[in-house]
C-alpha cells in the first residue's frame, strides 16, 4: 500500500505528463528496457542533495508505474533526538497540506508521540514520509526507502551517488559484491563533491568517480558527475536552477534530457575532471568565505577580495591537473559563487568564526550532515605540498611546491587541520601586503609550467 502511495504522488508543478513520459520512454529505449521491465532508479545515500535529487525523480517519473521505479537507500538505526523531533513536529503543524498528508497516511501519531518523548523516531523512518534529517524544514514527497543495501542496488539501472566522498569507496566496494553476476553494467551519476589524496606509489588526487570505478570495475563511460549552482532546498522548492552532467557522450546526452525539468535545466559537458575537482575545491574555499563574511560583518569589499584570490587559486589548481580545463565561467563560476554564498560549508565557516561551533565537534554536524570541505582542505594541501612536486618559480627562481603559491589554501589548512591559528588568521592571509595580484597566479597556471597529469593518474 505504501509503495502505491509513493509511486502515485504527482507534483502539480511538474512538466506536462505526456512530455515527461516521452523522456522516460526515450531513456528506457536507450538503456534497452523491455516493455514489462521498469527502469530502476536507486539513490545511495540520503543527505540533503541526494534526497532532493531522488525526490525530484520520484515526483517526475514515479507516477508511471510499470515503467519506472524509484527508491533510496540509507542506513538504518540513526535515532532522532528529542529536540529534532520537537522541531519536526512544529514544521508539520505549520503546514496544513503536510499535516493532512500525514493524517491520510496514518503517520501523524508517531510524530505526536515523539514530540512527547514517548517514542523514538529513526532517520530512515521519517524519510519514508519525506523528511530528510539534514533538511527538516523542507519536506519532500514520500519516498520508498530501503535499508538493505543489497536489496536496494542489485538490479538498479541508474544509481545516484549521494554519499560524501569520504564514504563513497567503502559503500561502492560493498555494492560491487552484489553486481558480480550482472550481465549489463548500471549507469552511475555521482553527486559527491569532494576528493581524497593518496601518496603511494606517487601523489595523486582521487575523485568520487574514480573511487566508484576502483571499487566496482564499472566501465568509466558509465560513471558520470552532476554538479551545478544550486542549493538543495531551493531546487526542491522550484527555484530556477541549472546543472551540468559530465562524462561520456554515450550517456551524458540522453541522461541530460532525462533529468531536465522546467525549473531544473541540465546541460552536458565532456570535461568531467575539471567539474569534479572544482566541486571539491569550491567546498574548500566556501569555509573561508564564511569566516571572512562573519569576521568582516558581511563587508562586500572584503568578500570580493577573498573571491578574487580564491578563484585564482582554484584556476591554478585545476591547471595542475588538466592541460586545458574548462574555464571558471558560466555554470562553473556560478556553482562556486552560490557555494561561497550560502552552502553548508560557508555556513560552517560562519559558525566557526562566531564561536558557535568548534573544530573538536568534528565535521559531521547535526542537521547539516558532512562538511566535505574539511577533508578536501586536507587532501588538496597535503597533496600539493609534496616536495616531489616542487618546480622553479618563474619569477623568484627558487623551488616551490604548488601549495606555497596558494596562501588561502595554506591558511585554511593551518586553521582547520593543524589548528595552529584561529579563524581570524584568514583575514591576516587575505591582507598580507606581500600577496601577489591574483592575475599573476592565473598567468602561471596558463603557462602550463606546473601541469602534472600524473596527479590524476593520467599519462604525461
Amino acid at each position: 500500500m505504501m509503495d502505491h502511495l509513493v509511486e502515485s504522488m504527482n507534483d502539480k508543478n511538474s512538466a506536462p505528463s505526456r512530455l515527461v513520459e516521452e523522456r522516460l520512454d526515450e531513456i528506457r529505449r536507450v538503456m534497452g528496457k523491455a516493455d514489462e521491465d521498469p527502469l530502476r532508479i536507486v539513490g545511495v545515500g540520503a543527505g540533503a542533495w541526494g534526497s532532493v535529487f531522488v525526490a525530484m525523480l520520484q515526483e517526475n517519473y514515479g507516477r508511471f508505474r510499470g515503467k519506472a521505479s524509484v527508491r533510496i537507500w540509507r542506513r538504518e538505526g540513526r535515532a532522532i533526538d528529542k529536540s529534532t523531533a520537537e522541531h519536526l513536529f512544529e514544521v508539520i503543524n505549520s503546514r496544513e497540506e503536510l499535516l493532512r498528508r500525514l493524517i491520510r497516511r496514518c503517520a501523524y501519531l508517531k510524530y505526536v508521540e515523539a514530540r512527547l518523548g514517548d517514542r523514538v523516531l529513526y532517520a530512515d523512518e521519517i524519510l519514508k514520509d519525506g523528511f530528510c534529517l539534514n533538511m527538516i524544514e523542507t519536506p519532500l514527497c514520500p519516498l520508498k526507502v530501503v535499508t538493505n543495501l543489497q536489496e536496494a542496488v542489485w538490479d538498479a539501472d541508474i544509481v545516484i551517488n549521494g554519499l560524501p566522498s569520504t564514504e563513497t569507496f567503502q559503500v561502492f566496494n560493498e555494492i560491487s559484491k552484489y553486481w558480480k553476476e550482472r550481465v549489463t553494467a548500471p549507469v552511475i551519476i555521482s553527486l559527491a563533491k569532494g576528493v581524497e589524496a593518496e601518496f603511494e606509489p606517487h601523489p595523486r588526487i582521487v575523485t568520487p568517480t574514480q573511487m566508484i570505478y576502483r571499487a566496482t570495475g564499472i566501465p568509466l563511460e558509465n560513471i558520470l558527475y552532476l554538479g551545478g549552482p544550486n542549493i538543495a532546498s531551493e531546487v526542491y522548492n522550484k527555484e530556477y536552477a541549472n546543472a551540468r552532467i559530465c562524462g561520456s557522450e554515450k550517456w551524458r546526452k540522453p541522461l541530460g534530457k532525462f533529468l531536465r525539468q522546467s525549473h531544473f535545466i541540465v546541460w552536458d559537458n565532456s570535461d568531467l575532471v575539471t567539474h569534479e575537482v572544482m566541486g571539491g575545491l569550491k567546498n574548500v574555499y566556501a569555509i573561508g568565505a564564511g569566516m571572512v563574511a562573519t569576521l568582516t560583518k558581511e563587508s562586500a569589499t572584503s568578500k570580493s577580495v577573498y573571491f578574487a584570490h580564491c578563484t585564482s587559486e582554484m584556476i591554478f589548481i585545476t591547471h595542475l591537473l588538466a592541460k586545458e580545463p574548462e574555464k571558471l565561467a558560466g555554470p562553473l563560476l556560478a556553482d562556486t559563487y552560490v557555494t561561497l554564498l550560502k552552502g553548508r560549508n560557508a555556513w560552517y565557516g560562519q559558525k566557526l568564526a562566531k564561536g558557535e561551533l568548534s573544530l573538536e565537534m568534528g565535521d559531521s554536524i547535526k542537521g547539516k550532515g558532512m562538511i566535505q570541505g574539511v577533508s578536501a582542505v586536507k587532501a588538496f594541501f597535503e597533496l600539493l605540498n609534496q616536495s616531489s612536486l616542487s618546480l622553479q618559480h618563474p619569477e623568484e627562481g627558487k623551488p616551490v611546491t604548488p601549495a606555497e603559491l596558494c596562501p588561502i589554501l595554506k591558511m585554511l589548512y593551518r586553521i582547520l587541520i593543524t589548528r595552529e591559528f584561529s579563524c581570524e588568521a584568514i583575514l591576516e592571509a587575505l591582507r598580507d601586503e606581500t600577496m601577489n595580484d591574483p592575475r599573476e597566479l592565473i598567468e602561471i597556471a596558463h603557462s602550463h609550467l606546473f601541469f602534472q597529469p600524473w596527479l590524476l593518474g593520467q599519462k604525461p
